[in-house]
């Protein structure tokens, strides 16, 4: 089994997949769903077996399933794959969402025919780049897979998302591009200041280059800026609220839970072991960054009106704390912000999706629109708040171990930012449960006499509202009329909310296996952790004195 590629393998089962269903006939269109939930579980079996008969966690090797072949000698570009603690963890993250969101997306298009399997076929194209993007040990293939990602992206906003849908599409296509464009120039110049030849974007063979000062401050800019589009950090941030507030709640869950995690898993993998020195001198600006992300994603995300802008700028300031913790160059700190990028995915995946089950049910994503529905829908109000509590990394959900982490790292070399950085986690507390209060207590708001006069009319008879993601009308309903989770409904939800429990009661393994590729990074970076402050004779107390 040693022998086997697997990273090859989990990249082209769904491709073929995604051709699979791509190639329907417009009568068969319904098989897309069922074909392409098969396929994402299908290789969800693949990366377990993979991790099961493959990884030994706690190796020295950097890398395992390695996966090496000349692609464009030429250039000196290579195909080759391999993943670390770090990698693998965020790719079992993307194999688990996958049909997760699929499940979610099952009524997302339901008039049938091209449409239908045209979504299907470009949600299930984004795993093979997930994939790849994660597991290239090739700097140029890596700059491949960051790109081609945007495609489905920018199809599955443009042509599936709700209102202002072509808009938010191509600002988050402007956006990535030009942060690609400017990493582009930064491969290209990294590549000659390597040793060349048949694989000369090899990441090991351009790891402790000897690069000049100012070069190499350069080239740390030109990786960076890309990452910090992608992760997104303050003030490149722009455009993910509209990005997440127009496509598909299953889109919008993949884009902020997987996609963006492109954005700080780069800064560990390129930014800070190609460019260690670059990296540190950048440090008080990239710290203070990160702590203004935190803050002002948290307060933006207090003052919203529409849920889902509301969690996008959650996203934001949960980012920050992670971005904060990969550059204060502690083994705790990156520890902690390795395992909130997994956390973080399956928190923003619950919220995402709920809320789209919200939506789904009252036609509208303005949050003044709801109220008291936790009394006729107790197990989607009891799951919004479990997601919601996650947010604020309450003890005992799997993010409060990964920002504790972060915090406690961080504070032992900037406990300034450290301190404004945890307000943070009070605005969160603020954001949530204001969410959680408008949405499901209180009494249903009055719209007009019609709703109040009768919740159970027929929906011809129900006033309504613009719908925000169809952009038809839908009947506007009270709280009263609305039915509680279904099967498919609870069978998305149960396996997030399951992972978050167990992560924040037994993170160990998840943590065993980030481990060693963060002393690594430690390591490259040539770092090491500070020693804590412990009186002289704190040992030589006798038991007579306590």
């Amino acid at each position: 089994m040693d022998n086997m590629p697997w990273l090859t393998l989990l990249m082209v089962v769904p491709l073929l997949g995604s051709i699979a269903v791509a190639a329907l006939p417009s009568r068969s269109s319904a098989l897309a769903r069922p074909i392409a939930l098969g396929v994402a579980l299908l290789t969800l079996v693949i990366g377990v077996v993979a991790t099961a008969t493959s990884f030994t966690r706690g190796s020295s090797e950097q890398f395992q399933m390695v996966e090496q072949h000349e692609w464009i000698p030429q250039l000196g570009v290579s195909y080759a794959l391999g993943v670390d603690g770090i990698a693998l963890a965020l790719i079992l993250m993307a194999l688990v969402l996958m049909p997760i969101c699929l499940l979610a997306a099952w009524d997302d298009v339901p008039e049938g025919g091209a449409r239908h399997k045209g979504y299907f076929a470009l949600l299930l194209l984004l795993l093979p780049f997930m994939v790849g993007v994660f597991a290239a040990t090739d700097v140029f293939l890596f700059y491949v897979f960051f790109e081609a990602m945007l495609i489905p992206v920018y199809f599955l906003i443009g042509m599936y998302g709700g209102e202002r849908r072509q808009a938010a599409a191509v600002k988050f296509l402007l956006f990535s591009l030009a942060g690609g464009l400017i990493m582009l120039v930064g491969v290209i110049a990294l590549y000659l200041q390597g040793p060349g030849g048949s694989d000369g974007f090899l990441l090991e063979n351009l790891t402790g280059l000897e690069i000049g000062g100012t070069t190499e401050r350069w080239l740390f800019l030109a990786f960076f800026i890309a990452f910090a589009v992608k992760a997104p950090m303050w003030p490149v941030h722009t455009w993910l609220p509209d990005a997440a507030t127009a496509a598909r709640p299953a889109v919008a869950t993949l884009l902020v839970g997987v996609l963006d995690k492109v954005g700080t898993f780069g800064m560990i993998r390129f930014c800070l072991q190609l460019f260690p020195e670059a990296s540190q001198w950048a440090t008080p600006v990239v710290i203070t960054l990160a702590v203004i992300s935190v803050l002002y994603g948290a307060i933006l995300a207090i003052g919203q009106r529409d849920m889902m802008r509301l969690i996008a700028f959650t996203s934001i300031s949960h980012f920050g704390f992670i971005v904060m913790g990969i550059f204060a160059f502690t083994s705790v700190s990156q520890a902690g912000s390795n395992l909130y990028m997994v956390n973080h995915g399956f928190a923003t995946a619950a919220l995402f999706l709920i809320a789209g089950m919200l939506v789904a049910r009252r036609g509208s994503k303005r949050i003044d629109d709801y109220g008291g529905w936790q009394r006729t829908t107790p197990v989607l109000a009891g799951s919004f708040l479990v997601a919601g509590l996650a947010a604020l990394s309450l003890p005992g959900l799997s993010t409060f171990v990964s920002e504790f982490l972060v915090i406690a790292g961080t504070w032992s070399r900037y406990p300034v930012a450290t301190a404004l950085a945890v307000w943070g986690v009070v605005l969160a507390a603020i954001y949530v449960l204001l969410m959680y209060k408008r949405i499901f207590t209180g009494s249903p708001p009055v719209i007009g006499t019609a709703e109040a006069q009768d919740a159970a009319s027929s929906d011809a008879d129900l006033p309504y509202i613009r719908n925000d993601i169809d952009e038809g009308r839908r009947p506007l309903r009270l709280a009263a009329a609305v039915p509680d989770l279904g099967l498919r409904e609870k069978a998305v939800v149960a396996p997030i909310i399951a992972v978050l429990i167990v992560l924040g009661f037994f993170p160990g393994p998840v943590l065993e296996t980030l481990n060693p590729a963060v002393e690594r990074t430690l390591q490259i970076v040539g770092i090491s952790d500070t020693t804590p402050s412990v009186p002289a004779d704190a040992g030589s107390t006798s038991g007579s004195d306590h």
